[in-house]
């Protein structure tokens, strides 16, 4: 008797608080905010599966890649006419971007038509399905007054999972919303439709695109909000899509940009992902589908099944006389009596419980208000749920797109269309309510798509057309830069007549070949500590080197740099000495050897004519040094005019070098076989080993020439390290960069080229170094860039000051964008650094421009190379050479494919030859100490 009491007890309570029975009987559908947190952890982790080539097959979330690469930009334009089908009834559009007179930028036009699908289609053959939609298409046309024999671009909206291996092809995986029509799955839906518009005749359609409905909303919003790059369905199904880094597709090849994932997440938990959230009532639901065991996350969230939650929920109450006093009429048994509409008319604000009797009532009930207030609350509870579930998901796509782009706060939005979003009173505000406490750090913003994936479609058509016309252009712009095998070759053989021009005319020259008086590479005894000092760029440096014991020991090396400030490069030259003799003696002073008089070397990397080893006259400066009173004059007399005045130290200055000799020296070191220098830097320059009987300068220097090899013939006594090789050969300083001031290159020299040139200091002279080295590169990238902008193509046609300025796209942007290992979104940073607000497709853009032109200079660098190495070869009289080449220069060192493309053009513009490349290690200072070691040691013996 006690026990009936409680009962009754137990009840009468129950019923002072309708919403407690009902919070207690449905404990597991209420989520709290760390169960969210890990639904959305567990989602990512599905994500990751399905993104991975090698886990997507066994993934449940399929990820798929939809080929769409670029969200709207504003600039799209056409005519399309457009199919959806997803549902019971499908449309037909004529959709116009920016078309007709008074169409302001940015609208769209439309006209639609909706098509009823009988049942039967839904179940039968799927051709007699797409012959259906291919003839109420042809209804349209003919209604709408639109041409039969004009060909049309179709865009399809096909809202079921796909795998699609391009933008217009679609594989359909599955069926779903009731739709099995047969023949289909595992075909190409597209072909399906362009058979179906050829049995019904009389139309003309180019099918150039298959969408997603989640797409195309994504699209649609994104043609009005530039941040909307995440598209969400919550309707009779729900999905969600997204821009993913491309670099992170697996199914996709390329690693450049974006992609937009289709992520099918209504099988979410078709594996067991979910299991511990399954309630009772998602397995009766899931028991009673026509699909069990698949799309599990969507039977939990999806306007298809809330409804029917609500009843299988309402009806277990009931039964346990929790409701309607135990009773329970046939109608609530059931399926399908109540929908998700009459969920979302349950919880209107003012008439949900009104609502709430008159759909119990319908259902042959009786409820009290009680009952009323508790069905209502089953409801809320089921809908609430939904609504969470579909934050945690995505929270999980937001915080992927996070981390993809490294930030710490993010502005993004969100594209929606679907029934239980637009007509669902409370679900909106809860959605976006748990979304921003789940992710406090983004500001989300949730945009409801206005005829969403029927425009979506043929905005993803407009875009795919856009970047298609896009590329064409920028590959146009671009194509002068791409040289053909038969250019490279012109290039060798111009360099060819460049080299033999120079070594035998007593006139000026486009290469200036200059005898170095370097008769031999070392032998690699040389010892002792000797001076090296450094002027070829922006930095002037000092250094001590200690040969000890030839190539079994390292040489020690200790150096220090010295800024040469603009206004001393471009002063007198007299002050540009006396700076350099300043940064001498702090250097001495530094290393403790001002009394030593050590004999140095000067590395002076600019053209100069030579008439002995230690001496140099400057012909013309480069690299934009301007010092007056130096041209004409030699440049060691001019330094040792500084120490004196300076009268703090002495030098013993015993060779001036260029720096590419330098750098041969250094290598040559290293590697016997080390007859060719390469600077590949700031500026560029090769010096090689030349036979004397070639150098024909002028006879007062060949007289010189003869003079020193008697010297070293004498000297040597058993001919050298070498043998007669050694002494009947000299290193040419060749000046390569002075190719083409002639106008052997105009040829392949674009109009960016001559800009560049028109702007520099030195306008028609160092024309091959204008088109190959680092002082030039990113000033010709910024001409395109610029060419490009204004003509609509970067940076959405908006010319900048900071784009107008010369000099600010320095070389190492070049080397930093096209690097393998920089994400676009680390592009896209360095641009914005520049003041230069760019896309995601801009960056493109941009690494295509490096590309092209690093490309060309590396290609022209191996042309010349391959020139002068089959002169070597042909003035051997050798079949096959084997040689090395001693490289140095940031270009070639820093630029993540400049040395790749050099040395693949070089070898296939010189076949006979097999050309090794070593980079150099303090290269030109090391070579001046080497030179003074070798000039030193002859003079000792």
């Amino acid at each position: 008797m006690l026990a009936v009491h409680l009962v009754s007890f137990f009840f009468s309570k129950l019923k002072e608080d309708p919403t407690k029975k009902v919070d207690r009987f449905l404990y597991t559908m209420r989520l709290h905010d760390d169960q969210l947190s890990d639904i959305s952890a567990r989602f990512q982790a599905e994500m990751k599966k399905g993104l991975s080539a090698e886990s997507n097959a066994a993934a449940a979330v399929k990820m798929l890649p939809t080929h769409v690469r670029s969200t709207p930009d504003g600039s799209e334009k056409g005519q399309f006419l457009a199919l959806d089908l997803g549902g019971s009834k499908f449309k037909v559009l004529q959709v116009k971007v920016r078309e007709g007179v008074g169409i302001k930028r940015g609208e769209v036009e439309m006209e639609e038509k909706t098509y009823p699908i009988p049942k039967e289609l839904l179940t039968g053959r799927g051709a007699e399905l797409f012959d259906h939609v291919s003839e109420s298409l042809k209804d349209f046309l003919l209604e709408k007054n639109i041409s039969l024999e004009k060909k049309h671009p179709l865009a399809f909206t096909f809202s079921f999972p796909c795998e699609q291996p391009s933008l217009d092809q679609g594989l359909l995986l599955s069926w779903s919303k009731n739709f099995r029509a047969r023949g289909f799955q595992g075909k190409d839906v597209v072909q399906g439709l362009r058979e179906a518009i050829d049995r019904t005749g009389g139309m003309d359609m180019e099918v150039l695109a298959i969408v997603n409905d989640t797409v195309a909303t994504m699209m649609t919003c994104g043609f009005d909000d530039k941040y909307c790059e995440v598209g969400l369905i919550i309707g009779t199904g729900t999905n969600a899509c997204y821009m993913e880094e491309l670099r992170h597709v697996g199914l996709v090849e390329g690693d450049e940009g974006r992609m937009c994932v289709n992520t099918e997440w209504g099988a979410f938990g078709d594996d067991g992902a979910l299991k511990d959230y399954i309630t009772e009532f998602d397995r009766d639901v899931d028991a009673a589908s026509n699909n069990p065991g698949k799309q599990i996350f969507e039977k939990m969230v999806s306007g298809m099944y809330l409804g029917e939650l609500v009843r299988l929920v309402v009806l277990k109450m009931a039964k346990r006389g929790l409701l309607f006093d135990g009773h329970v009429s046939d109608a609530l048994r059931t399926k399908g009596k109540i929908t998700t509409a009459h969920v979302a008319a349950m919880e209107e604000y003012k008439n949900g419980l009104r609502n709430t009797k008159d759909i119990l009532t319908n259902l042959d009930l009786t409820p009290s208000p009680d009952d009323c207030i508790s069905v209502q609350h089953v409801s809320t509870i089921v809908s609430f749920r939904s609504s969470n579930l579909v934050a945690a998901g995505l929270a999980a796509i937001l915080t992927r797109i996070k981390q993809n782009r490294n930030l710490r706060t993010m502005r993004i939005t969100v594209g929606v269309d679907g029934t239980v979003y637009k007509t669902h009173p409370q679900y909106p505000k809860r959605l976006h309510k748990v979304v921003r406490r789940l992710l406090p750090e983004c500001h989300v913003r949730f945009v409801l798509s206005d005829s969403g994936s029927s425009k979506g479609a043929a905005l993803v058509t407009a875009v795919a057309q856009r970047l298609a016309s896009q590329k064409r252009k920028v590959d146009e712009t671009l194509s002068p830069f791409r040289l053909s095998h038969k250019q490279l070759q012109l290039v060798k053989a111009r360099m060819r007549a460049g080299l033999e021009a120079g070594l035998k005319s007593k006139g000026p020259t486009a290469i200036k070949m200059l005898p170095s008086f370097v008769y031999r590479t070392p032998a690699g005894t040389e010892r002792g500590k000797y001076l090296a000092l450094d002027l070829g760029g922006t930095n002037f440096r000092a250094l001590l080197v200690n040969f000890k014991k030839g190539r079994q020991q390292t040489p020690r090396l200790y150096h220090k740099i010295y800024t040469i400030p603009l206004e001393i490069m471009q002063g007198t030259g007299e002050e540009l000495f006396d700076h350099l003799a300043e940064c001498i003696s702090e250097f001495l002073d530094y290393m403790g050897v001002k009394n030593a008089r050590l004999p140095a070397g000067f590395t002076f990397s600019f053209p100069c004519e030579q008439s002995a080893i230690d001496t140099g006259t400057l012909v013309s400066w480069t690299k934009g040094f301007k010092a007056t009173d130096c041209e004409g004059h030699d440049v060691v007399g001019m330094l040792r005019d500084a120490i004196k005045r300076r009268n703090e130290f002495d030098l013993d200055i015993a060779a001036v070098v260029n720096d590419t000799v330098g750098t041969m020296m250094s290598c040559a070191y290293e590697d016997p076989q080390c007859e060719i220098g390469l600077i590949a830097g700031t500026g560029t320059n090769v010096c090689y080993m030349e036979e004397l009987k070639n150098i024909e300068k002028t006879e007062q220097k060949k007289g010189q020439m003869e003079t020193e090899q008697g010297a070293s013939e004498q000297d040597d006594g058993t001919k050298g390290k070498g043998g007669d090789a050694d002494i009947r050969r000299m290193c040419i300083n060749t000046e390569w960069g002075g190719l083409g001031d002639d106008g052997s290159l105009d040829d392949i020299v674009t109009s960016y080229d001559v800009e560049v040139d028109k702007n520099s200091i030195n306008p028609g002279k160092q024309r091959f170094e204008k088109l190959t080295s680092g002082m030039y590169l990113g000033e010709v990238v910024r001409q395109v860039l610029l060419d490009l902008t204004r003509g609509g193509l970067l940076f959405r046609g908006h010319v900048t000051e900071t784009l107008k300025k010369p000099g600010i796209f320095e070389t190492k942007y070049l080397s930093q964008i096209e690097s393998d290992r920089l994400a676009l979104l680390q592009v896209r940073s360095i641009l914005q650094g520049l003041g230069l607000d760019s896309t995601c497709n801009d960056s493109i853009i941009v690494k295509q421009v490096c590309g092209a032109v690093s490309r060309r200079a590396a290609q022209l660098c191996g042309a010349g190379m391959a020139a002068v190495v089959d002169k070597i070869r042909e003035n051997r009289g050798l079949d096959h050479l084997n040689i090395t080449v001693g490289v140095d220069g940031a270009l070639y060192k820093l630029h993540p494919h400049f040395s790749g493309a050099l040395q693949e053009t070089a070898r296939a513009m010189a076949p006979q030859c097999n050309v090794t490349f070593l980079p150099s290690e303090e290269g030109s200072g090391k070579g001046a100490a080497l030179i003074t070691a070798v000039a030193r040691h002859k003079e000792e013996m």
